[in-house]
């Protein structure tokens, strides 16, 4: 199940307050400013620091042109 359309429109990344990533099929919000990815587990959003992990490069392209991919926050 993918995360609620109310809730990605209010999301942001609770460290720098810009807009997320969410991509449903790797079960992943990621900050493409920082390189950084925050777990969905069980359709929850772990938005902790310390629960982050580093994206390289090859996987950064590869959230960033999934097609099923979308950004967070407001149009």
């Amino acid at each position: 199940m993918a995360l609620d359309t109310f809730l990605l429109d209010l999301l942001q990344d609770p460290a720098d307050h810009g807009p997320l990533r969410y991509v449903a099929a790797r079960e992943v919000l990621y900050n493409p400013r920082t390189h950084h990815a925050y777990a969905v587990r069980d359709d929850i959003p772990v938005l902790l620091a310390g629960e982050t992990r580093v994206v390289d490069d090859v996987e950064h392209d590869e959230i960033m042109n999934d097609p099923t991919g979308r950004d967070t926050g407001r149009p």
